[in-house]
């Protein structure tokens, strides 16, 4: 379809891009040998994708249990936190959907209202002409849903500036391995991850983002040192942030 219109699809396209967003950070940042991936496009932009089955079944699976919360409407962000050998905190990957609409299961098909700022539609002067009388009216506006041609054209401007930004970062010491954690909106309605089975395990105390206490552990590892913009997407109901945190322990 040329135009998203329900919230399914906007989940959809967000996992194919954080699924790309994922393989190109671990090519970028060095966590496998550049052999162990391929060249393809997405967006019509060259990006590397893992040839190794075993990492691209952990990063589906990891994607699909995400899919499960974001429907929920339990996700405030995704994060792809990269580890040392010691565990400690090198980078982190952060990715902002907060603004994403969420949706029951029974309103994952449900279309978005139309935006239009014109209920009064401005009569044409001229009616043997196509011409807009009025050139400040979005000729979109109106329309259900958002352009997947524009959405397309930000998320590879994304992954454009991402690979930019991954290249300017300084080099991760050897051994650095990675996760993949999703921070939960801290609304009441939004559904924790529990249940059997559970893919879903709680992060480092470092990582935590609950109230800290009297504990000097909890949290100390948010934000970095240092913070790195990649882009802000803004395409009517998709609304999605990146950045990258360096932490601490990589400049000790």
């Amino acid at each position: 379809p040329l135009h998203l219109t329900t919230p399914l699809s906007l989940h959809e396209t967000l996992t194919s891009f954080l699924t790309v967003a994922i393989h190109t950070i671990l090519y970028t940042r060095a966590l496998y040998p550049p052999a162990t991936f391929l060249t393809t496009r997405a967006y019509n932009f060259p990006v590397h994708q893992s040839r190794h089955p075993a990492v691209c079944e952990w990063i589906n699976s990891a994607i699909a249990s995400i899919d499960v919360l974001l429907q929920k409407g339990s996700v405030k962000r995704i994060v792809v936190p990269i580890f040392s050998e010691k565990g400690e905190v090198m980078e982190r990957f952060m990715f902002d959907v907060e603004r994403f609409p969420a949706a029951g299961e029974t309103e994952r098909w449900a279309e978005f209202e139309a935006r239009d700022q014109h209920p009064d539609p401005i009569p044409n002067p001229n009616a043997n002409t196509n011409q807009n009388p009025n050139p400040n009216i979005n000729p979109n506006e109106g329309k259900t849903g958002v352009s997947r041609a524009d959405i397309e054209e930000q998320l590879r401007g994304t992954i454009r500036r991402l690979d930019y930004a991954c290249s300017k970062l300084s080099p991760l010491p050897e051994n650095c391995n990675f996760s993949i954690a999703v921070e939960l909106r801290d609304a009441h309605d939004a559904e924790p991850p529990i249940g059997h089975p559970q893919p879903w395990i709680p992060s480092e105390p470092s990582l935590q983002t609950g109230e800290k206490g009297d504990s000097e552990t909890i949290g100390k590892d948010l934000g970095g040192v240092r913070s790195v913009p990649v882009r802000l997407l803004e395409a009517g109901e998709f609304v999605l942030e990146a950045w990258i945190e360096e932490g601490r322990a990589k400049f000790e």
